[in-house]
């Protein structure tokens, strides 16, 4: 008996430290739900990845889709945009370790904090934080870019971004790049 309670302390103490060191994560592109990558989000292989809710920037942001593969880009450029709506992951330190190599992180877009201001919260106490509500403001981390082509700044920008939207600009999925 001495022995399962103490296995079960270090089981416990594992699980306590495991979320203790899950970070929040916006998405506002090709990862939110329903869009082409969502499958990276939910694959146990890359990570734990929990839907907390959906939110927008408190700040306005340009966000772009450009490139020949139509790809959504949130410039790092505050104060221009619009407060782009997306969604709020709690991610563990592999899924955000699997994120930054997705994204091309320091590269193609950088990981920054970002202040958010919540729509709706769904996730639980624990796996989430505290529960909040509406209007409520928090942080979390993004992908943004400040290496983005000077001429990105005149197209269109977006605040909510849809792969199947009315935009005409049709995503080029990483299978079918050349």
């Amino acid at each position: 008996m001495g022995r399962t309670k103490a296995a079960l302390l270090l089981l416990l103490q594992a699980h306590v430290t495991l979320e203790a060191h899950m970070t929040h994560v916006f998405v506002y592109g090709t990862l939110k739900n329903s869009q082409p990558n969502f499958f990276q989000m939910i694959d146990k292989s890359n990570g734990k990845a929990t839907f907390c809710g959906g939110a927008h920037t408190v700040e306005r942001f340009p966000l772009v889709i450009a490139g020949k593969y139509n790809i959504p880009f949130l410039l790092n450029v505050p104060g221009k945009g619009h407060r782009v709506k997306g969604e709020v992951y709690c991610v563990d330190s592999q899924m955000l370790q699997f994120l930054d190599k997705f994204e091309g992180c320091p590269h193609m877009y950088q990981r920054t904090s970002v202040d958010l201001e919540v729509e709706d919260w769904v996730g639980e106490s624990g796996t989430c934080g505290s529960k909040l509500a509406p209007g409520s403001r928090m942080k979390a981390f993004v992908y943004s870019t400040t290496t983005y082509q000077p001429q990105w700044l005149t197209l269109p920008y977006w605040e909510n971004y849809d792969a199947y939207g009315d935009h005409g600009l049709a995503f080029v999925s990483r299978e079918n790049r050349d």
